[in-house]
């Protein structure tokens, strides 16, 4: 067994393999989902855990830790006192992997989704994270979603974006 650097060891192959290496930090569960949420919709604590909302917020945080102690990710206080995490060189390189995972996983696992398995915050997150605040005029922006089926405090999302002119 070797320390991460968190509380809770993780587990060795204990083989020069490159691929057995990757595999132990990477697999971890959760591990990919955190790097995606970093990578592609938010660098803050509270940004990243709701692209991850079954993930309780102490495994995250021992997660991030994991990340930083692999140096995947860079934990870095803005001078109004929050913090981000970013990816260094080595996590970036992993965009595309992570990407291919995506692309893998629609191919040849894509299975119908279940009720529980449908939640309107997540996709707004992910709708969220796909939008380029950029490509929005200068002013305030509002995109109102309205899913039908859903019952009344669920029904109703808006996206918001508010740009400088």
């Amino acid at each position: 067994m070797r320390s991460s650097g968190s509380l809770q060891a993780v587990r060795s192959y204990s083989q020069y393999c490159p691929i057995a290496q990757a595999a132990e930090v990477l697999t971890e569960r959760w591990t990919l989902l955190v790097l995606r949420e970093l990578l592609y919709r938010g660098h803050r604590f509270n940004d990243i855990r709701r692209g991850v909302p079954l993930m309780s917020q102490s495994l995250l945080a021992t997660r991030l830790r994991d990340l930083e102690a692999a140096n995947l990710i860079e934990r870095r206080v803005q001078p109004n006192g929050v913090t981000e995490y970013h990816a260094t060189q080595a996590g970036l390189a992993l965009q595309p992997l992570i990407l291919q995972f995506g692309e893998w996983g629609k191919q040849w696992l894509r299975r119908p989704a279940t009720q529980d398995q449908l939640d309107a915050g997540v996709l707004m997150w992910d709708i969220r994270g796909g939008v380029a605040p950029r490509s929005l005029p200068p002013g305030r922006t509002v995109v109102q979603v309205e899913f039908t089926d859903l019952p009344g405090a669920k029904k109703h999302w808006w996206l918001v974006n508010e740009k400088d002119e």
